[in-house]
């Protein structure tokens, strides 16, 4: 158990302030906080308990941190300066167990006695917990904080079967997390449609069929009996239908309670949640409650925009200038991996109600709105949620919607003038209270009076209001405010590298060399890096400069490495790995091909395929055998072919003039040297290469990062090329007449594109920003500059051919050596 700590930095006398005690060190409790200091910053001396031994954070980003999507450095939402900036003693990990309120004091688990004049709960929900036989047993866990995230995590590490019982919104999004972590996943759901309670039937089976169709199983209408164990932990969940589910672990996500039991043991009024009055004032004028524990007019509430409500409600009254909270009409945003809900109001129709509804079967969109009496009551979108702010504003205002009833369900630009009205004008025609962000209650005002307070940039509109810096899903909206407020396009800044830091990549890479910096915590110190570790988009990129800048010297740090790349393969959806061992210039040999026929039949991979580089890609391979696969391959001379790797992944060539009758150099020759002078070699990103042995291009050598087509005269070189989502066809480099300038010329340019191109920029971006020009100047202005540059490249390779990394993908330098001995005599003895 962590030990309770506390901090503060008080630099006011505490008796100049009345004592403001929070229970609670979570979203409403902190946001209450904020919003009074916001009024009155010298009105309080605070202190807030929290039960967690952690900053605050927020909860509704728990689940892309269980995706991998996000860190929890990235959902912090007050670090420990603030609570110091603030004068705010913090302590935590250590919870309050009792409320005297004659004394007027609480007491912590530790003993620890505090005073109060004003007291706030803000305890928050607990988790329901199915009370079924089995379910205390060790593996079965809810979905409520970040110390049950972490142990889903470490269950997934061990792969194997999950359980989430409970298909609501928090239940899906576990299912989703746990099924991206390679676990196999069942929902378990009560009642006949998914998420009941903000879906109709139609969209709940759209959002089944989607969940079905992405690998989970999904069991509607199941009524959990037990919870099954062996061995003193879960095994699996038993229906009272008969059926079984195997389970490695159970989540059970089937719903909150108010957390009520130190206001109930105080003698506070309680019914289902604490009572509040429109002011958040409990039956003790001295005590205070906020959020999901409270129950005001005889509602209580578990999303987070009426949590925000209740917080300046209760901030305007302690301040001195009372409003009033008169409770909140509720949406709900679902956006998990690509699938785009919104519901709001009543959906349930009846008596009176109209259904106006649209489906687009192709594009897997489903809409329906809710009319009464000429006024919206209730929408449900499915595929397209673009609208649903719009709506959302006409319910709450209760607006007359005849005029526009024939349009309703084409949306607001529709609505406002047809399909060619200004994008910007939906946003526009929103009034200043509309929702902006759900996820921290932002109104459109606030994001316009942030934006003409010089906030000119999305990133310092996250920064200063929040907006935008959850869950991501208003970034449109906020970026349409830019724009409308300050007039045309914005202009975006350089881009900087995450959100950790103000410097480019471009910056970082300059200051690394300049200021001699060798380590990441150095580099983060140096620069004065916002956050104690980076995050998942600059550790990775810090890696590689520092190991692009100091080749020999620097030691790969695995911590800042993706699982592929530890792993030495790739994962895929169902959790398991694909091994891709390299195949030089696509080449192969009796030897390599029973190893690989062997590999599969041992560990039962279920499919091998022929990439588009001329290798063999071996599927269905269990993590814990990647070891023994690697081992086997190995022992056969095979070195990993990198499939997952920012680094080169192939070498793609003809048969050339070898065989081919229109060949006019040995293409597959130079793509096998080619291949063995780079593999292995660290870049900004992945790294393809071609080989033609003639203009036919046989090897498709021009939509490469480098690319060689044969010709009469020698050898024409080619950049820039990519052949994915966005196709680009290669730029000219240059023409050489013989092998050794090709090879020379190309480790010049990785060395060039190298030491120049961002992390994760292909040489496509990459030429198209700084310029072909520059690219030819930089290789070809200065003599000596393809000499110079190919050298450093061979000196690194030295270095990364060599590093532990490199020895773990390949076998012992002996039978590598070999290897490569033997490639091209086979060919020729079988031709």
């Amino acid at each position: 158990m962590n030990a309770p700590t506390s901090f503060s930095q008080k630099d006011q006398p505490a008796q100049a302030r009345e004592r403001l005690v929070v229970i609670g060190n979570g979203m409403a409790g902190c946001r209450a906080v904020e919003e009074i200091l916001a009024r009155d910053p010298a009105r309080f001396d605070v202190t807030i308990f929290g039960a967690e031994p952690r900053v605050n954070y927020n909860r509704i980003m728990l689940s892309p941190v269980l995706a991998g999507e996000k860190a929890f450095d990235d959902i912090v939402i007050n670090d420990a300066s603030w609570y110091a900036d603030n004068g705010i003693t913090l302590v935590s990990g250590d919870p309050v167990v009792s409320i005297d309120r004659e004394t007027q004091t609480v007491v912590a688990r530790s003993g620890r006695v505090e005073p109060y004049d004003r007291l706030l709960i803000a305890t928050g929900s607990d988790p329901f917990i199915i009370p079924v036989p089995g379910h205390d047993l060790p593996g079965v866990v809810t979905f409520r904080d970040l110390d049950d995230v972490e142990r889903m995590l470490a269950a997934s590490e061990r792969g194997g079967s999950a359980v989430v019982i409970g298909g609501g919104l928090l239940g899906l999004e576990a299912a989703h997390g746990l099924a991206l972590r390679g676990m196999k996943v069942t929902v378990v759901h009560l009642m006949p449609t998914l998420m009941e309670r903000q879906l109709d039937e139609a969209a709940g089976y759209l959002l089944r069929s989607e969940l079905e169709r992405r690998g989970q199983t999904i069991v509607t209408g199941g009524d959990t009996a037990e919870i099954l164990g062996r061995d003193g932990h879960v095994s699996g969940v038993k229906l009272k239908d008969g059926r079984e589910f195997a389970a490695d672990i159970v989540v059970m996500a089937v719903g909150i309670r108010p957390a009520t039991g130190l206001a109930r043991a105080a003698g506070l009024d309680v019914e289902r949640g604490i009572l509040v009055d429109d002011h958040m004032m409990t039956s003790d004028p001295a005590v205070m409650a906020v959020g999901e524990c409270v129950q005001h007019r005889g509602q209580c509430y578990g999303l987070v925009a009426p949590l925000w409500d209740m917080c300046r409600a209760l901030a305007d009254c302690v301040t001195g200038n009372p409003s009033g909270y008169e409770g909140s009409v509720t949406s709900t945003k679902l956006k998990v991996s690509g699938i785009d809900l919104f519901s709001a109001g009543d959906f349930s129709g009846g008596e009176g109600a109209e259904d106006i509804v649209m489906r687009d079967a192709s594009r897997g969109i489903y809409k329906r709105v809710i009319v009464r009496e000429d006024r919206v009551v209730g929408a449900v979108l499915y595929g397209d949620t673009g609208d649903g702010s719009w709506y959302f504003d006409l319910l709450k205002k209760g607006e007359d919607i005849s005029e526009i009833r024939e349009a309703l369900i084409f949306g607001q630009a529709f609505a406002a003038g047809g399909a060619l009205a200004d994008p910007n004008a939906a946003v526009a025609a929103l009034s200043d209270d509309a929702e902006i962000c759900g996820c921290n209650g932002v109104s459109k005002g606030k994001v316009v009076e942030t934006i003409k307070g010089g906030a000119c940039s999305l990133d310092a509109v996250r920064s200063q209001c929040k907006a935008s810096a959850s869950c991501g899903s208003c970034t449109g909206l906020v970026e349409s405010l830019l724009r409308l407020t300050l007039g045309g396009e914005v202009e975006a800044g350089p881009k900087t590298m995450c959100k950790c830091t103000s410097f480019t990549h471009s910056d970082v890479r300059r200051l690394i060399v300049e200021k001699n910096l060798r380590l990441i915590p150095q580099v983060m110190q140096e620069l004065g890096w916002s956050t104690p570790d980076g995050c998942a988009s600059c550790r990775p990129a810090l890696n590689y400069y520092l190991l692009c800048a100091w080749p020999g010297e620097y030691e790969d740090d695995q911590q800042s490495r993706f699982v592929n790349e530890r792993m030495h393969a790739n994962i895929q959806k169902d959790g398991t790995y694909s091994v891709v061992p390299r195949m030089w210039g696509g080449l192969t040999n009796p030897r390599e091909l029973r190893a690989i026929a062997d590999v599969v039949e041992k560990y039962n991979a279920p499919m091998v395929k022929v990439t588009g580089g001329q290798r063999l890609d071996i599927f269905g391979i269990r993590k814990e055998d990647l070891p023994a696969v690697w081992a086997d391959l190995n022992a056969a001379g095979m070195v990993s072919g990198h499939a997952y790797g920012k680094s080169l992944r192939t070498v793609k060539t003809c048969v050339g003039s070898e065989w081919c009758r229109f060949g006019t150099q040995d293409s597959t020759g130079l793509g096998v040297k080619l291949e063995q002078m780079t593999w292995g070699s660290w870049m900004p990103h992945k790294f393809k290469i071609a080989v033609s042995g003639c203009p036919r291009n046989c090897a498709e050598a021009t939509i490469k990062d480098f690319g060689v087509v044969c010709v009469d005269s020698g050898y024409e070189l080619h950049v820039g090329g990519n052949g994915g989502i966005k196709v680009r066809a290669t730029d000219l480099l240059c023409r050489v007449a013989t092998e050794a300038e090709a090879m020379e010329v190309c480790a010049a340019f990785i060395q060039l594109y190298r030491e120049q191109a961002w992390y994760l920029e292909r040489t496509a971006p990459w030429i198209e920003r700084v310029g072909l020009e520059h690219v030819k100047a930089a290789l070809f202005d200065d003599p000596e500059a393809v000499a110079t540059l190919a050298a450093r490249f061979r000196h690194s390779q030295q270095f990364m051919q060599d590093d532990p990394w490199a020895k773990r993908a390949r076998g012992a330098d002996a039978e590598l050596h070999q290897h490569l001995a033997e490639v091209r005599p086979f060919q020729m003895e079988n031709a």
